[in-house]
């Protein structure tokens, strides 16, 4: 499902107009992305949970050459599917 199909989704199953549906919808990514970059995580209840988490630098291999280069540290946004959702699939 691409974003145009989660709007009509969410219209659809809201009664909202596809405009409001894609305004709400882009509010809430707006929020949750604003959410990460403070440091904080995002939870819904029986949903999931997104957070932010730090990947320690490590050592990897260039496929092409084989040569060893390491890779530096960064913060990955990691997502944890909630009971519920994990228990509908």
């Amino acid at each position: 499902m691409n974003k145009s199909e989660l709007v009509n989704a969410i219209a659809e199953k809201s009664g909202l107009t596809k405009t409001d549906s894609k305004k709400a919808l882009d509010a809430f990514l707006d929020s949750t992305m604003d959410a990460l970059k403070k440091g904080d995580k995002v939870a819904l209840v029986g949903f999931g949970t997104w957070a932010i988490k730090e990947r320690a630098e490590r050592q990897g291999r260039n496929p092409q050459t084989g040569k060893e280069i390491t890779i530096p540290a960064k913060k990955v946004v990691k997502f944890k599917v909630g009971a519920e959702l994990s228990r509908s699939v």
